[in-house]
């Protein structure tokens, strides 16, 4: 063991502590230095390093149909700047080298991203693109420096697809501290239905992504979530985000909407608006046991003759409704026992003078109806039958009648989850105001109960004829079924009941069937259906233009027609109303023609087609089979119990098809092989497109397809020689 030599070693101890000594020492120092003479430098530097409490935006919820399909969802967008002044500390001067730099890039890359940026946005061209890109360059800010910090590249928001095609220009294609391109991200909504149930649903300011109406706006604090916090620190030139509270994403709505019975009542309202050449139109479909609202749709003609859902006219157009008031008067005269519906009215030549104003009937210049009774009266919409009998045994207590309104339901606030919703006024009798519209006069009674000097609107009056087609018990309209959060629901709403019995079990029962004559008897015929009974009443009714009231140059007219179906066994309540000007006008003929289209399309869908329910004696059970892969047809023959030539070598769920034709007799089917020489065109006329393009793509060659069916005619005529890379033309038909 060497002997330890401490005069050599400890001075190499000691001129080691020496240094680091003065090394901590020069550290001290040039901390001290950073912290006192830089320290707003060095501020500077973090504030660009790290931004705190960053608000994160959480991901609007869904709305959805009453089958799961989305009808509202959120995808992002972006806008676009450029930062030319990137990596620019808050002031502090940008290093002349950078300057250079950028100028350089810019002096040989602006001419290619301008045309690029033409070819992803055509509106605008390369040279204003240029243009303005220059100007931003050269913009001056207030601290004196030259260049835009966030100068806008593209107006509008842009899609993710279109977004990352211009995040690969030339300079775009760098960090935000090198190239300067950067985004604001937004949430943007989108209809995947395009315009239907637009106004029930509901749409966003995009600007402020804030809601505008609807279900978006009664229910935008489910559907928008919780804002989350989150730091963003740069870590080697980019920005690293760190969530401190996550957003919390919005609930996703289910609706009540059927998407398909909302597109064909959207379908046959614009028809009848168009043919009819009606200013608005109503249509309402509502399931009886439930209240759920199937379908609501509400058309306006925009200046350029087209129909578009503006405003909610279903739920806020209070006006009057005319004829089919007529069934709430009678139903309270029924309910209260003052008549029957064989109860005899004299309704003369359809003119009879009320208290100094004549009533008239539709078909007074015929001479009108003459004697009829209660149910008659509602069949033909006889004014003068339904007011005289309210007038006769209400006209010295019309508060009675008024309040056999408000009893039957018609006058019920539904308070719906809608904005925009206005509930019904009928108003008591009152003689000692001087507010004109609220003063009751002798006259009053006796148009109230045809419809008139009354606002309702049209869903409070299919909800009215929702409860007699449910014997008596009124439903409130429902709009939403369920909320739900990752999959899971947390809230499911239930069928509500406004009203128990709205009037006694055999006043509805009368009522459902004089309502039912109404269509099969009456004015209401063009809403019936061959297929099952309707049961429903039409109103033609002249509207007031304000101050004008109902004489302002042409006449304008409110038609409607509200019913149910199968009257047997009500499934569906359906109002439809449309507002026109001049004559022709009819309830039953337009409301009721739109009526019947959407009653029809339906039923539809509960009709039970079987294959044995068309078998009969005379029928041809083999089906047609096209020409094609032949151990395909085989196996789906075999399938279905149809006997063939069978016994083809191969298997089909592996591939390897045979290529044939077929002929069929009347109890088999006959499977013919073909042969296909190689390098010259197969005959495909006969295929279906599937076996067509495999064959022709199996030979290397290119098809393209037009039209739809079985291959009619082939560009490359059969038997023409064929190579590798050649296009055939298949004309399908």
């Amino acid at each position: 063991m060497s002997k330890f030599e401490s005069k050599k070693v400890i001075p190499r101890y000691l001129s080691v502590a020496v240094f680091l000594t003065l090394l901590g020492m020069v550290i001290i120092a040039k901390a001290g230095y950073i912290m006192t003479a830089k320290k707003n430098y060095w501020d500077v530097v973090a504030s660009k390093m790290k931004r705190d409490s960053i608000s994160e935006k959480p991901t609007r919820g869904n709305i959805l149909s009453c089958d799961g399909q989305l009808m509202a969802s959120s995808i992002p967008e972006y806008k676009i700047f450029i930062d030319f002044q990137p990596g620019k500390l808050k002031n502090q001067p940008l290093d002349t080298a950078v300057i250079h730099k950028l100028d350089t890039l810019w002096a040989e890359n602006i001419d290619t991203i301008c045309s690029s940026l033409h070819e992803i946005f055509p509106t605008r061209t390369a040279e204003e693109f240029k243009k303005n890109l220059l100007e931003g360059r050269s913009k001056v800010m207030k601290d004196g420096s030259v260049g835009a910090r966030h100068w806008p590249i593209w107006p509008r928001r842009i899609d993710y697809g279109t977004y990352k095609e211009v995040s690969k220009l030339p300079i775009f294609c760098l960090s935000p501290g090198k190239g300067g391109f950067h985004t604001e991200n937004f949430n943007a909504r989108r209809h995947p239905f395009g315009s239907l149930a637009q106004r029930t649903v509901g749409t966003m300011f995009g600007a402020i992504d804030s809601a505008k109406c609807g279900l978006e706006l009664s229910f935008d604090s489910i559907l928008r979530g919780t804002n989350g916090i989150a730091h963003h620190q740069k870590v080697r030139n980019k920005f690293v985000k760190v969530t401190v509270a996550p957003p919390i994403d919005g609930a996703d709505i289910v609706t009540t909407i059927d998407v398909g019975m909302q597109d064909l009542a959207e379908r046959a309202l614009i028809e009848e608006l168009k043919k009819d050449n009606a200013s608005m139109g109503v249509a309402i479909l509502m399931e009886v046991k439930t209240g759920d609202v199937k379908a609501i749709v509400n058309m306006t003609k925009c200046e350029d003759g087209e129909y578009r859902e503006i405003v909610n006219q279903a739920i806020s157009h209070r006006c009057e409704p005319g004829s089919v008031f007529k069934t709430a008067s009678f139903l309270v005269a029924l309910d209260d026992g003052v008549v029957d519906t064989s109860y005899v009215i004299h309704t003369g030549n359809g003119i009879m003078n009320m208290h100094g104003s004549n009533m008239k009937d539709h078909n007074w210049y015929r001479g009108g109806y003459g004697d009829i009774n209660v149910a008659r009266t509602l069949e033909v919409s006889s004014n003068i039958g339904v007011s005289y009998v309210i007038d006769k045994f209400y006209h010295e207590h019309p508060e009675k009648y008024v309040k056999g309104l408000y009893r039957v339901g018609i006058n019920e606030d539904l308070k719906l989850p809608l904005v925009g919703y206005l509930p019904p006024r009928i108003r008591m009798p009152n003689t000692k105001t001087t507010n004109k519209a609220e003063y009751w006069s002798k006259t009053t009674l006796p148009w109230m109960s045809i419809g008139y000097e009354t606002q309702i609107a049209p869903i409070n009056t299919v909800a009215f004829y929702n409860a007699i087609a449910n014997d008596g018990k009124m439903m409130r309209p429902r709009f939403i079924k369920q909320i739900v959060k990752d999959g899971e629901v947390i809230y499911q709403t239930q069928p509500e009941v406004i009203k128990q019995q709205i009037a006694k079990p055999q006043a509805i029962k009368t009522m459902q069937t004089v309502l039912e004559h109404v269509v099969s008897q009456g004015l209401g015929r063009k809403a019936g259906s061959r297929s099952f009974k309707v049961a429903g009443k039409t109103g033609t009714a002249q509207v007031s233009k304000g101050v004008g009231g109902y004489k302002t140059g042409t006449m304008w007219y409110w038609l409607s027609f509200v019913g149910f179906f199968p009257a047997d066994n009500p499934k569906y309540t359906c109002i439809v109303c449309l507002e026109k000007p001049g004559l022709p006008a009819s309830g039953g003929g337009m409301a009721g023609a739109v009526f019947h289209q959407i009653s029809e399309g339906v039923m539809a869908q509960y009709l039970k087609l079987r294959v044995e329910d068309a078998r009969d004696a005379s029928s041809v059970m083999i089906p047609e089979v096209k020409k094609g892969n032949i151990l395909a047809a085989d196996y789906v023959l075999d399938q279905l119990n149809v006997s063939t030539n069978g016994g083809w070598n191969g298997n089909y769920a592996k591939g390897n098809p045979i290529w044939g034709k077929a002929s069929s007799t009347e109890k088999s089917v006959k499977l013919t092989k073909e042969a296909h020489p190689e390098q010259s065109m197969p005959d495909v006329t006969g295929m279906g497109a599937r076996d067509a393009v495999y064959l022709l793509e199996s030979n290397g060659l290119k098809v393209r397809l037009k039209g739809r069916g079985q291959v009619k005619s082939q560009s490359i005529g059969y038997g023409m020689p064929i190579h590798a890379g050649m296009t055939c033309e298949l004309v399908l038909q």
